[in-house]
């Protein structure tokens, strides 16, 4: 028998779709490992769905083009293990036994997205897109493949930030495709409707809305996905909580006690879902002093260092108020990309590698 190698067998795997998707099942990292032991194969899969029937299409399509292909194997082994990012969390049971009251019964990782940050504030105009933008850029340039998610229906703002005018182009399937710029694969209501256009949607419309930007975009292959959340606690953050079972939160705040009592609330409604906050990102700390004296703490200062504390959660960094910072959000370059070498660039970096130091991408998502 001709000898058998694991790169031949991965290559065989990559003639296996996806179910539903145009990529194949190597390329969604479904397949964990491969081992090959003089005329016997055992390939794991790692499935990213609680979906029996996906995992049986899966399996069955998996052993029938490796037996084909290879009639001279003697043992073939196709076996599952346990789902990507999962814990016993993800899912609980129904308490009560009756059926349709498991507010996560239809949470599923997303197929190849390895861990999902979700970015958020109590209030709004804290810059938590600002921070979801350069953040996003930062992560990229660790070395992670990056998607970011803009899930304010009402009010996208990253299509401007990141400079996006073009539409999504669509699959054969009917999947959008995420439009990619500055290495970080995106998608957001502003690239669909008019710039000027208002979304006037219901609550139900939102939600569906956002379960497609999830479910309906092919992803592809990510490290890490960031959900840019609109401000405050309400239906689309419960929706993306019991449709995705998210990595973790980061918390952004200002230093005003107002923003710092939403930033807790924020903080206690990822709590009461099981949800893990890295930390609190504090922006508009302060103005620098150009002539390298002491900073002026126009809000005050320490306010989202002390409220981490009291949160029991890591302080992943201050954002001063730079000017600069506006101009290229709104000019379409944001400035970790538009001015790497600049001092608030390197904020966010620190934002950055502090995340990846809380463990973000060995967490296991909730």
């Amino acid at each position: 028998m001709p000898d058998i190698n694991e790169e031949q067998i991965l290559d065989l795997l990559k003639g296996v779709p996806y179910p539903g998707y145009n990529e194949d099942i190597v390329s969604f990292g479904v397949v964990s490992g491969v081992n090959v032991k003089g005329n016997r194969v055992t390939v794991t899969l790692k499935f990213n769905t609680n979906d029996a029937a996906t995992k049986a299409q899966v399996k069955s399509a998996a052993q029938e083009m490796l037996r084909k292909s290879l009639p001279e194997v003697r043992s073939m082994v196709v076996e599952g293990i346990p789902l990507l990012n999962s814990s016993p969390k993800q899912a609980p049971k129904n308490p009560s036994g009756k059926p349709g009251n498991d507010p996560w019964a239809g949470r599923a990782a997303i197929p190849g997205v390895k861990s999902v940050l979700a970015v958020a504030s109590g209030k709004g105009g804290v810059g938590k897109s600002t921070v979801s933008t350069n953040l996003a850029i930062a992560l990229a340039e660790e070395g992670l493949k990056v998607g970011l998610l803009d899930s304010d229906i009402y009010g996208p703002s990253v299509h401007i930030m990141m400079g996006v005018e073009e539409k999504p182009m669509v699959s054969e399937d009917q999947k959008l495709l995420p439009i990619e710029k500055y290495n970080i694969k995106m998608m957001s209501m502003g690239f669909i409707v008019g710039r000027d256009t208002p979304v006037i949607w219901r609550g139900p419309m939102v939600n569906k809305a956002v379960e497609q930007f999830l479910r309906d975009v092919l992803w592809g292959e990510l490290d890490v996905l960031l959900l840019d959340l609109p401000p405050g606690t309400g239906d689309v953050q419960l929706s993306l909580v019991q449709k995705v079972p998210l990595t973790g939160a980061v918390v952004v705040t200002t230093p005003q006690e107002v923003s710092l009592v939403d930033a807790r609330r924020g903080h206690q409604m990822f709590k009461k879902m099981d949800i893990h906050t890295f930390g609190v990102v504090e922006n508009m700390s302060f103005f620098p002093s150009k002539d390298g004296g002491e900073p002026t703490y126009i809000f005050g200062k320490g306010g989202g260092a002390k409220a981490a504390e009291e949160l029991d959660v890591a302080f992943l960094g201050e954002i001063p108020i730079d000017p600069e910072v506006a101009e290229a959000g709104d000019a379409g370059t944001p400035i970790v990309a538009r001015n790497p070498n600049s001092a608030t660039t390197e904020a966010f970096r620190t934002v950055a590698r502090k995340l990846l130091k809380e463990g973000l991408l060995e967490r296991v998502a909730q």
